[in-house]
């Protein structure tokens, strides 16, 4: 399977995506820079994922910090045993350390998402919504930054939805099924790097940025 290894095959992505859809185009150019989401794959990887949903950035960061503090070497078994008291004190919710504890024993029994990569992204997908707690965003910004699936796009997303209505002029933020339904038809196979498009897009409509907004 192909997969985005540096900046270079995102960029690439970025002119054949501009060739599907010449909306992209204008934005491509003054959307720059487009930097590859990456991160490191693993229990690790998709925990910090995970305790990064419905929260703040700011949020995520801390909580991240704390936990990764209490939990250094990121042990699949050391994490499944963990304490609701130890993992409370890292800030995380009651249905956070229940997902933590189920992901950290699948994890201690032998899953291993980089290992199915051979099968294809969908299989891959598919065994990540079976673990506990792990819904489409997690899994699909999984596939995303920690194995640089080249055709993913996590509809979900609110930033990608916001961004996605101003590309192509819609008055209010694109539902995750008209999202889903437009990167599909408009966009595939580059949906990784449309998803890499509108997360910039979003950045320079927070900031204002002239020729964006």
């Amino acid at each position: 399977m192909e997969r985005f290894k540096d900046q270079s095959d995102l960029d690439a992505a970025l002119v054949r995506l501009g060739q599907l859809d010449r909306r992209c185009v204008p934005f491509i150019e003054l959307c720059q820079p487009i930097p590859l989401r990456q991160r490191p794959g693993g229990l690790g990887g998709l925990l910090r994922i995970l305790l990064g949903q419905q929260v703040s950035v700011a949020s995520a960061n801390a909580i991240w910090q704390r936990f990764e503090a209490a939990y250094p070497g990121m042990e699949a078994k050391a994490l499944a045993e963990a304490s609701e008291e130890d993992l409370r004190a890292c800030s995380l919710s009651r249905p956070k350390i229940k997902a933590v504890t189920r992901i950290a024993q699948a994890f201690a029994d032998g899953f291993d998402p980089d290992g199915l990569l051979e099968q294809g992204l969908s299989v891959v997908r598919t065994e990540l919504l079976a673990l506990h707690g792990v819904g489409p965003w997690t899994a699909d910004i999984y596939l995303l930054f920690c194995l640089g699936g080249r055709d993913v796009m996590p509809s979900g997303d609110l930033a990608l939805q916001v961004a996605a209505a101003h590309l192509v002029g819609a008055d209010e933020r694109l539902s995750a099924k008209q999202l889903e339904e437009l990167a599909a038809s408009a966009w595939q196979p580059e949906r990784s790097a449309a998803a890499h498009l509108l997360w910039a897009i979003y950045r320079d409509l927070k900031a204002g940025r002239d020729g964006v907004i």
